[in-house]
This record gives structure tokens, sequence and C-alpha cells, in this order.
């Protein structure tokens, strides 16, 4: 089992190029005073989200983080999964699914109702990956964006 842990304040160094590789990989152009602004809050125990660890905690492998809201459609508590990232050497030895697992059982004891990802509709890699978590595609619903 891959260890799983809680990030706070004292994991944004190891965690910022971790998230640096991860939006890099996407494209996706902030800088790391921009990330660890965003990361502060949610390492402090902001009730927005949460940040998790994983694999040795002096060392971790990758991270996940999820961002939390309400849903009266669902019934209460939703997560939406905002990042993964596994370090490219150790990919696809099941990690992530382990993880996701894992993570899912906890949140869904601590009330969650329904977990979220948004994924690019070209990327059949991560779609099949969430199919065999058992996510599914919403034909009648997609996402739309308003960015400040």
């Amino acid at each position: 089992m891959t260890a799983l842990h809680l990030a706070g304040p004292d994991d944004l160094d190891c965690l910022l190029p971790q998230v640096r590789s991860f939006q890099d990989d996407r494209g996706i152009t902030r800088s790391d005073d921009d990330r660890a602004a965003a990361l502060r809050p949610l390492l402090a125990g902001s009730p927005h989200g949460a940040v998790y660890l994983f694999g040795p905690k002096r060392a971790p492998i990758g991270h996940v983080v999820i961002s939390f809201g309400w849903s009266l459609e669902v019934g209460g508590m939703t997560g939406f999964i905002d990042e993964i990232y596994v370090r490219p050497s150790v990919r696809g030895r099941g990690i992530g699914t382990e993880v996701l697992t894992a993570l899912t059982k906890a949140l869904v004891g601590a009330g969650l109702k329904a977990l979220h990802v948004d994924l690019n509709r070209g990327d059949e890699k991560s779609r099949d990956f969430y199919a065999r978590l058992r996510f599914r595609e919403h034909s009648d619903h997609f996402l739309m964006t308003l960015e400040y």
C-alpha cells in the first residue's frame, strides 16, 4: 500500500516541483510564486480543498489536490480532482489507482457524495484511467468556466 498523507505547510518545498511538472506537461503557465500562493491556503487547512502527498514522507512520489464544494443535486459535499501527479519514473504501476481508491474511501467516510474530474476531450489515456475507477461521463453535462 502506498503511504498517503495530508500535506501541510512544511510540504510546500517538495510539492512545488511536482506541481510545476504537472502544469508544464499540460501547458499551464504559472510562476512558482503563483503556485505557492494557490497552495498555501490548502496546506494551512482551508476548508475549500486539500493536498495529499503519497509515497515516502521525506521523498513523495506524487500528489493529489481535491477541491470541495456543495451540491443540492447530489445531496451534499462534492469533491473535484484538481490535479493528480505521479512521478514519471514510477508511472504505470497502479499507484494512481491505488491512491484514488484509498482516498475516495476516506472522503466518502467523511461525507463526500460525489467526486468529479475535468478532462481534455482528447485525452483517451486519462478517460480510460478514470473509467476503470468507475467515473462515468455525463453526456448531458459539460463544464463551462469564467475566469477572473
